[in-house]
């Protein structure tokens, strides 16, 4: 290489790291969802905090770094919508006066195309999310991230920058919390603070007798939480209507449906909003 041109690459990614920096400075907040296990309806948690933020009157957007699995155009019935591009920015999907939304799943040619992306891939699709998306002034980013702590949580949490912060979400088993342990050890090696952690599927009641099942047992993330030091946020139970809102693109939070489904779920959008109002 020569040395202009090794000169003229360094100023391009000079170049390119101020733009990154100029667009998080426009984010008061970003928030990261994240669970060490699949399964756990963290991306169910992270479009209800972004609808609960965005109904509290803030300027939101939610990024869907979930690569190889995006749900958030299925949960906003926005299968069909595609990205724009205008000036070398690409156009969030605009849900509403203060909410937008950016997801690999917009880029798509087919529902049915898989991803088979390595990590460097993976890493210059979510730093082109972050740089390139005119999401503008927000107060919060929600960042819906795939499970576990590998290349795309790692990437988003060091490009993002400061002021960021982790919702953890967890279902109430064993086998869950192992994994969702180690999520928030990952938040303390990267110095990443944590809001607190949610109990998702913690029982379910009968909608004719009003029995209790604890399917998955129940208070998992409720003693996880004390053990690893973080705040506890709440327990979201079971509910069927939930999951008929999820397929049909519709938020349970902003139904006139009542359930204790809902009633946890806005408890909890309310404890996030007290953290990114404190954060301005």
């Amino acid at each position: 290489m020569k040395p202009n041109s090794r000169q003229a690459d360094e100023s391009e990614k000079q170049l390119e790291e101020l733009m990154l920096q100029g667009r998080m400075q426009e984010i008061d907040m970003k928030l990261l969802v994240l669970s060490g296990k699949g399964g756990v309806g963290k991306s169910m948690v992270a479009v209800n905090l972004a609808r609960s933020l965005a109904g509290a009157g803030k300027k939101v957007g939610l990024l869907d770094v979930d690569i190889h699995g995006p749900s958030i155009p299925k949960l906003f019935g926005l299968e069909d919508a595609k990205i724009r591009v205008n000036n070398n920015q690409m156009e969030p999907v605009r849900v509403s006066e203060n909410l937008s939304v950016m997801s690999i799943g917009f880029l798509l040619p087919a529902r049915t195309d898989a991803v088979v992306w390595r990590g460097p891939m993976k890493y210059s699709f979510i730093r082109q999310s972050l740089k390139d998306v005119a999401w503008g002034k927000l107060d919060c980013l929600v960042i819906d991230s795939p499970p576990g702590t590998g290349d795309e949580p790692l990437s988003v949490a060091q490009l993002a920058g400061s002021p960021s912060a982790a919702v953890i979400v967890t279902t109430p088993q064993e086998l869950a919390i192992e994994d969702v342990r180690r999520c928030v050890a990952f938040c303390n090696l990267i110095s990443l603070p944590v809001v607190g952690m949610v109990e998702n599927m913690s029982g379910f009641l009968c909608p004719t007798c009003g029995s209790r099942i604890d399917l998955f047992k129940t208070g998992g993330g409720e003693n996880l939480a004390e053990e690893m030091n973080v705040r506890f946020l709440g327990k979201v139970p079971f509910d069927p209507v939930v999951m008929e809102l999820s397929d049909a693109g519709k938020s349970f939070v902003e139904t006139s449906h009542r359930s204790p489904a809902k009633a946890a779920m806005q408890n909890i959008g309310e404890k996030v909003i007290e953290v990114v109002t404190k954060n301005k």
